[in-house]
């Protein structure tokens, strides 16, 4: 009788501390894909909502290794994680990761996949995307609209990167059908400022002949700017257009060494991809299959210093004033959360 007791304080006491939120502690992983400051960005911002919400996070860089990112993926699901993120720098890492987390039923959301893993018949809670095709559309109307009759250069980062291949699939017919500007020639950054320098002097010194330079993000452009500058070519005659909105693209664009970028924060991203996994795995949202798009803003001199329209990379409440206000589905998440 005696031992029965004690079974029903046991049971009794363990009810009470998972009611007062003493249950096991929730775990996620994230795969991240190499060591470049948007990936490191988007980490960042994930692992801050996670701290908020008290949730442990198991970050594994892939170091754009294919099959490490595949035992990274297989190290999570061993794990038994509570569920899981991506951000895969190839088109097959997503498929293989909503393959694995389906077999062991461990919910996944992907990060910059341009909801290519939806089309998979193993179920996915969300894809977190910018809209590449908007923006690649945006710098041609940006270029055609200032520089019209001057031809472009491009160095891209990885060309087998789903968001490059989206971006340069509406940038290069809206350029021709715009019939302002000419490509010239397509290069791959590999997203290594390094690369992207050793390309641009190599279209330079190849007698390629542009006076627009297009770089796809702003860690590669001012690698490139100070190449030029060095060179006395920066705006002579030629002008840098990128996107992202870092910190130090900012600072080069109030400078005038980059003509044009458009604000998109990866910090932002990795917090909005937490809660939508995590709004799945505590139950709040059941949707599968979302297609989830955060907005994009052109950098100019009127919204450059306004948060709220050049989103921060680093870590910033208005991150959450943000997602209440286009994501009003997480503002009582984000309310328990505060």
């Amino acid at each position: 009788m005696k031992g029965f007791k004690v079974l029903v304080l046991a049971v009794f006491l363990i009810t009470v501390f998972a009611s007062l939120g003493m249950a096991k502690k929730l775990v996620y992983g994230y795969v991240t894909p190499g060591p470049d400051t948007w990936y490191r960005k988007d980490v960042e911002g994930f692992v801050y909502a996670a701290n908020l919400a008290g949730v442990e996070v198991v970050v594994l860089n892939s170091d754009y290794d294919v099959e490490k990112e595949i035992s990274n993926i297989q190290t999570l699901v061993n794990m038994k994680v509570d569920g899981m993120c991506i951000f895969s720098f190839n088109p097959n890492g997503a498929f293989i990761a909503a393959r694995e987390c389906a077999k062991a039923g461990i919910p996944l959301v992907v990060t910059d996949n341009v909801g290519e893993v939806l089309k998979s018949k193993d179920p996915v809670v969300a894809c977190i995307d910018f809209n590449w095709d908007a923006m690649g559309k945006d710098i041609a109307q940006y270029v055609a609209t200032n520089y019209p009759g001057e031809n472009i250069a491009v160095i891209m980062g990885r060309l087998e990167h789903v968001p490059v291949q989206m971006f340069l699939k509406s940038f290069e017919p809206a350029v021709k059908e715009l019939g302002k500007n000419k490509i010239v020639a397509i290069r791959d950054g590999q997203y290594i400022p390094d690369e992207a320098v050793k390309q641009a002097q190599d279209l330079i010194e190849s007698g390629y002949k542009f006076s627009v330079l297009f770089v796809f993000n702003e860690e590669m452009g001012a690698a490139v700017v100070r190449m030029l500058k060095s060179r006395g070519l920066l705006n002579n005659p030629i002008k840098v257009i990128t996107t992202n909105g870092a910190p130090y693209g900012i600072e080069l664009i109030k400078e005038g060494g980059i003509k044009y970028s458009i604000s998109s924060s990866p910090g932002w991203e990795g917090f909005v991809s937490f809660l939508a996994l995590h709004s799945y795995v505590t139950g709040k949202i059941k949707a599968l299959r979302q297609w989830i798009f955060l907005p994009i803003t052109p950098i100019t001199p009127e919204t450059i210093d306004d948060k709220t329209k050049v989103v921060p990379w680093d870590i910033d409440p208005v991150w959450i004033q943000l997602t209440k206000e286009y994501f009003p589905e997480y503002k009582g998440l984000l309310d328990v959360l505060n």
